[in-house]
């Protein structure tokens, strides 16, 4: 079978079987991350939060309503699209955003990929980080920050190894940029290696120059140009390294042998 042809059940398996084949092991391997806690991280740097969000939420206002009528116009109702993501600590909030992609599925009745469903208009507020307004109220609610790791699906948590499961020790960010831009889709490694580069690193200091990179991320053509493709693909587990891999990238004995697996029951 092609890994494209794969079910949801039988990735979740395939990610289930990587992580316990590989997890202890690369654990021993791979270095710890050593979480910042300071009275900026415990107080200050959730006032901010509250108030910046606060007023972003009233200057931004008319823009979300604007963006509410052209997503009615584009995918009809409900124009908002509410998903459970990993918080701090592991804990479960849910994110809410305006919808930028149609229900499209396959015939097996799965949902296409992202880069197949998402609209003309999806594609621009992905490239114009219009679709990330919404996410001022978590913030203003406490389960986001304004710079952090990206909040990503509850189905990672077990898949993460323990020092990028460190990336949780601190509230999701609106967005954790880059320190280089390179105009590229970040591969998981990438992203993840930022993550915990933050957590070890996040300040006061830190957390103007990533606001600083913030604003050249959005404003760059090639990275924004990256973002709005979606075609990074699954995060699945990781290689005998303790690199972090997508579905292509998984040895085709564990496709086989969930394959198998599925055909006898």
């Amino acid at each position: 079978m092609d890994k494209s042809e794969l079910t949801k059940a039988m990735r979740w398996k395939i990610a289930e079987k990587l992580a316990e084949d590989r997890l202890d092991l690369i654990n021993e391997i791979l270095p710890m991350v050593t979480v910042k806690n300071t009275f900026y991280t415990k107080y200050t740097k959730r006032v901010i939060d509250f108030v910046v969000a606060f007023l972003a939420l009233i200057v931004t206002f008319p823009i979300n309503l604007i963006l509410g009528i052209l997503t009615y116009l584009d995918v009809g109702s409900p124009i908002f699209f509410k998903q459970n993501r990993l918080g701090k600590d592991g804990k479960l909030f849910e994110i809410i955003k305006f919808r930028n992609m149609k229900n499209l599925v396959d015939e097996k009745g799965e949902l296409l990929p992202p880069s197949m469903r998402v609209t003309k208009l999806g594609k621009f507020v992905r490239k114009t980080s219009l679709d990330e307004l919404l996410n001022f109220w978590s913030v203003l609610k406490g389960d986001m920050s304004l710079i952090g790791p990206r909040p990503l699906l509850p189905e990672h948590l077990n898949r993460y190894c323990s020092r990028h499961k460190q990336r949780l020790s601190v509230r999701p960010g609106l967005e954790c940029p880059p320190r280089v831009l390179n105009g590229k889709v970040w591969t998981w490694q990438e992203q993840f290696e930022n993550d915990v580069w933050y957590v070890q690193n996040v300040s006061f200091k830190t957390d103007c120059k990533m606001i600083i990179n913030l604003v050249r991320f959005a404003l760059d053509r090639k990275s924004t140009s990256a973002r709005a493709s979606v075609t990074r693909g699954i995060f699945m587990g990781y290689d005998l390294q303790g690199i972090a891999i997508t579905l292509d990238q998984v040895p085709q004995e564990y496709i086989d042998e969930v394959v198998s697996e599925s055909l006898k029951q």
